[in-house]
């Protein structure tokens, strides 16, 4: 059986360190959790988990981060991966950018910061369930 994995993009490390913790008390050992700090970043590793079998089900991205924005990196990951769920969270994004995502990435949910648990829990199982029924 494949691997599967959630994967969160955050330029705070601290947010990416909360997040894996609450994924993990969440899923256990369920999925893997992979982080990264920008959105270059965010590509290869999802770009490296495929070349390793790994299927990413979910993505959990920042809007405002140095160098590529949110929206324009979603936009990209649906390009080339367009089964994966995609996820905003953040506290800057405008109405337009949250638009944009869903127009053009398929954006499942945005999350604003401060999230809750139980909001990325809700969020993140409803995006896993599209999957599932996708087949």
């Amino acid at each position: 059986m494949r691997k599967k994995a959630i994967v969160c993009v955050d330029d705070e490390s601290i947010i990416l360190d909360s997040l894996g913790e609450q994924i993990k008390n969440i899923f256990g050992d369920e999925y893997l959790y992979e982080s990264a700090e920008n959105a270059e970043e965010g590509l290869e590793v999802i770009e490296e988990l495929a070349h390793e079998d790994v299927d990413v089900l979910v993505i959990v991205s920042d809007w405002l981060m140095p160098g590529k924005k949110g929206d324009e990196f979603l936009i990209e990951v649906h390009k080339k991966f367009p089964r994966i769920v995609k996820v905003m969270l953040t506290g800057q994004a405008d109405e337009e950018a949250i638009n944009n995502a869903i127009k053009n990435a398929e954006l499942h949910a945005y999350i604003s910061k401060p999230w809750s648990a139980g909001d990325l829990e809700r969020v993140i199982k409803t995006g896993l369930s599209k999957i599932e029924n996708k087949g």
